[in-house]
């Protein structure tokens, strides 16, 4: 739109006008995403004014939770204050729109990209505006995170301000794709996963009454991941994949039931946004862009029992820094790590070792001795072969 809203949907009949208010900072974030992928920095001038634009839209959003009324702290309307307004973005208030958490982590991560993009094309007219609203937008948002919880009395990071409600799955994109980890409130972001693993947990043994469930589930897969539940993401992983639908087939529906002949609505079939879930999820476990440090990050998520025989590898993986491959295999008490990406990385390449076995030493192929950290060798190169030694 002109006015530089990003529709919901686009479909035969024309954009959508439907309020959801994640679409803007998902945009900003396409655009980036596709620049830095393709390592073509046109993309980012030909549609920077576009996504200026939608920033520019959403911080008009924003400035109406910014007014007087809202600003006051004895206000009620201040659990609002310098988020995004209620919006049916999140399909579970669509019936009643609601000041959803899923808006603002999506913002979040477009304000953050705009900066970047601002960067790419020399915007210095904009850039401290940009970098500002950014810093402030986050410093809201973690109030309104710890109003919600001190209001509901509620020990995991909610949904939406008004309900207090209990939503990983949603609560996982702050982890992934928007890189918020390092920030959210670490109880309760824990509890928000360890409560949701009891739940799923209780439906892979079978051992709680379940009905039915959204296989956007695969979300979780690579949050779990990246906070260090390797263990837990692998069995989720591998449950998740009872339920694709029709059996054989590479897809899920958008809903999946206990039992497979239920006649209950399936919602979308196959459901791409489930499929990418799932496609991002597993990608986090083998390669990722680290956003804190700017690091290319090797086998997050990849298990010893992947390593041993053959071991693992990966070909022409698109990244950020260009197409990486990388092979990591046991050999005795060595895990034996080959990797190259076209550029290297600001922060390096970094190899997360598989297993629990304590690390003894790390070391290139030519005898150069490496630093390790908790279960990480960082090595500043744009490619290498490490040779760890375990216990």
């Amino acid at each position: 739109y002109a006015s530089g809203k990003v529709p919901c949907v686009v479909d035969k009949r024309g954009p959508d006008p439907y309020p959801e208010h994640d679409s803007h900072g998902q945009y900003v974030f396409l655009v980036l995403k596709a620049a830095l992928m393709t390592g073509d920095p046109d993309i980012v001038r030909e549609f920077y004014p576009r996504a200026l634009a939608a920033i520019d839209y959403m911080e008009s959003l924003r400035n109406e939770r910014m007014t007087p009324e809202y600003a006051d702290p004895a206000s009620d309307l201040h659990r609002f204050y310098g988020i995004l307004p209620e919006s049916g973005s999140h399909e579970g208030y669509m019936n009643k729109p609601m000041h959803s958490f899923w808006d603002d982590f999506f913002a979040l991560k477009g304000l953050k990209d705009i900066v970047r993009m601002a960067e790419v094309v020399g915007d210095t007219e904009n850039l401290p505006r940009l970098i500002a609203l950014r810093d402030d937008f986050r410093r809201c948002f973690g109030q309104a995170i710890r109003r919600a919880i001190d209001d509901h009395d509620i020990d995991y990071i909610p949904g939406c301000v008004e309900l207090g409600d209990f939503d990983a799955t949603s609560t996982a994109i702050g982890i992934f794709p928007c890189g918020e980890l390092d920030w959210m409130p670490k109880p309760e972001t824990t509890q928000t996963f360890d409560r949701y693993w009891v739940r799923a947990e209780g439906r892979i043994a079978d051992s709680i009454p379940w009905h039915d469930y959204t296989p956007y589930e695969v979300r979780i897969i690579g949050a779990l991941a990246l906070m260090g539940e390797v263990e837990r993401a692998h069995a989720l992983l591998e449950w998740l994949f009872l339920d694709i639908l029709p059996k054989g087939w590479n897809h899920w529906a958008e809903v999946a039931y206990r039992e497979d002949d239920f006649p209950g609505w399936i919602g979308d079939m196959p459901h791409t946004w489930v499929g990418s879930g799932f496609i991002n999820s597993v990608r986090t476990m083998l390669v990722h862009e680290r956003q804190r440090d700017s690091a290319l990050v090797i086998g997050l998520g990849v298990p010893e029992a992947w390593v041993v025989g053959e071991g693992i590898s990966g070909d022409d993986f698109p990244t950020e820094y260009g197409p990486a491959s990388f092979s990591m295999r046991r050999d005795g008490p060595k895990i034996r790590v080959s990797a190259a990406v076209r550029h290297q990385p600001p922060g390096g390449l970094v190899v997360t070792v598989p297993g629990e076995g304590r690390i003894l030493s790390a070391s290139l192929s030519d005898g150069t001795p490496l630093p390790v950290t908790g279960r990480e060798v960082r090595i500043a190169s744009s490619s290498f072969d490490l040779v760890v030694t375990l216990e």
